[in-house]
C-alpha cells in the first residue's frame, strides 16, 4: 500500500445543500478525474450527524442541521461515488465531528502491515475536515507523505481555504 486517497466529507449538504458553496461545486469534476485515476487504496470520510445535531456542541456553534444520518444530505455526490464504483479498494468512515481518530488509526494499522508512503487529502472544506484529518494523520504517521491537492479542496471561503493551505504547508505538509 504505497498511496492512499482520503476523500473528504464530499457530500450533498457540503457541496451544493445546507453548507454549500460554488466552489465546492466548481471542484467536483476534479475530485472525480482524481478517483478515477488514483491507484490504490481510497478512503471516503462521511460527515455523520444524528436527528439530535441541534442540541450538540457543534450544533450550538453552527446551528445548520446537516449531513443528518440517512438523509439525502448525508450522502456521497452521485460524480463522486461513481467515480470509484470500478475501485476494488474503497471504503467509508463516518465520522461524527471535524477529525477522525478512527481514519488515522486504521492508516496507522494498514501501515503497519504494508508501509504506505503517501497519503493524499481531497475533498472540503479545507479549512475545517481537511486540515484537521490532515493534521491527525501527520501526529499519527509523522514519517510518511501527506498531501493535499488544493485544486480538488473547497474552503468555507477561498481565503479560509489558501489560510489552510497555507497553515499545512507550514506543518510540512505537500500541498499540490
Amino acid at each position: 500500500m504505497k498511496h492512499v486517497l482520503i476523500v473528504v466529507d464530499m457530500q450533498n449538504d457540503f457541496v451544493d445543500g445546507a453548507l454549500g458553496s460554488p466552489e465546492a461545486v466548481a471542484i467536483l469534476p476534479a475530485v472525480a478525474d482524481k478517483i478515477k485515476n488514483h491507484e490504490g487504496k481510497i478512503i471516503f470520510t462521511r460527515d455523520t450527524h444524528e436527528d439530535d445535531y441541534m442540541e450538540t456542541r457543534e450544533g450550538k456553534y453552527l446551528p445548520v442541521p446537516h449531513c443528518i444520518k440517512g438523509t439525502k444530505g448525508w450522502e456521497i455526490k452521485d460524480e463522486v461515488w461513481a467515480a470509484a464504483q470500478d475501485k476494488t479498494d474503497v471504503e467509508i468512515i463516518d465520522k461524527p465531528t471535524f477529525g477522525s481518530t478512527e481514519l488515522s488509526a486504521r492508516l496507522v494499522g494498514y501501515h503497519s502491515g504494508e508501509p504506505i508512503q503517501r497519503v493524499t487529502l481531497i475533498g472540503v472544506c479545507t479549512d475545517i475536515c481537511v486540515i484537521s484529518n490532515a493534521m491527525l494523520i501527520k501526529a499519527a504517521l509523522p514519517e510518511i507523505d501527506v498531501a493535499i491537492d488544493a485544486a480538488c479542496c473547497a474552503g468555507v471561503s477561498p481565503e479560509s481555504h489558501d489560510r489552510a493551505l497555507q497553515a499545512m504547508k507550514t506543518c510540512q505538509m505537500i500541498i499540490e
